[in-house]
């Protein structure tokens, strides 16, 4: 197995709707919010973890290739592969060189050599800059506070407010993860299903209630247009 190219894919994600991953809130305000999004300690503005899009992606391709019950719920490992049916081995085969698996048990190192080392590396996405100008330059916050309530069915009164910090829809983050190419395979078509996928469903908590909705915009591998393939592909 030979390491014959790493691609860069770049981009952004803009979103539809308002984005909530959460964070930890160390600290206690009156009147505060009770669910805040995550921000880097730096700068305080919010952003998208790496591992926050891998995960989604990975269960939602699991999901798709009917692999989910086969695991048991559990994220898709090398122990998993021979006992599969034999038309799910070869997609389980290609998700695993994308995303990686522990060997657990008694590895098989015959499928260890075959798999090889995990082919995605996911990048966290930060704000991008022009969107951060756009919204000082009018003054607005770069997160919104949605307060929400549960309704009393027979009384029709509102119940336990809470308060969730958003990003806005209209916010843009830029884009980018590598792929290592070994001996020129092309796993690109399961990594543009696991994309669309991630737009159909969406990102981060609350998606249930109209959260998280976003789209990719602007992506170029290695230089070269990837958009126009994600826009033109259809699930069956």
């Amino acid at each position: 197995m030979q390491l014959t190219h790493i691609h860069k894919l770049v981009g952004q994600i803009e979103l539809v709707s308002g984005l909530h991953i959460g964070g930890s809130n160390t600290e206690m305000h009156i009147g505060g919010t009770d669910n805040p999004v995550i921000k880097n300690p730096v700068n305080n503005r919010p952003y998208i973890p790496g591992s926050s899009l891998k995960g989604k992606m990975r269960s939602l391709l699991e999901w798709c290739a009917g692999l989910v019950g086969a695991t048991d719920g559990k994220p898709l490992g090398f122990r998993d592969v021979p006992r599969l049916t034999p038309d799910q081995q070869p997609t389980a085969k290609r998700l695993l060189k994308l995303f990686g698996g522990a060997p657990e048990g008694d590895p098989d190192l015959a499928l260890i050599r075959e798999i090889g080392p995990t082919r995605l590396a996911f990048w966290d996405c930060n704000l991008d800059p022009g969107w951060v100008a756009e919204m000082d330059g009018r003054n607005l916050l770069l997160t919104e506070n949605k307060t929400e309530n549960a309704i009393d069915r027979i009384r029709g009164v509102a119940e336990h407010p809470r308060n969730t910090e958003r990003v806005p829809a209209g916010a843009r983050f830029e884009f980018q993860l590598t792929i290592k190419v070994h001996d020129h395979e092309d796993l690109l078509d399961d990594l543009l299903i696991g994309l669309k996928l991630v737009e159909l469903t969406g990102l981060g908590g609350s998606g249930s209630r109209g959260y998280g909705k976003l789209r990719f915009t602007g992506l170029t591998l290695a230089g070269a247009d990837l958009q126009t393939r994600l826009d033109q592909l259809t699930l069956n």
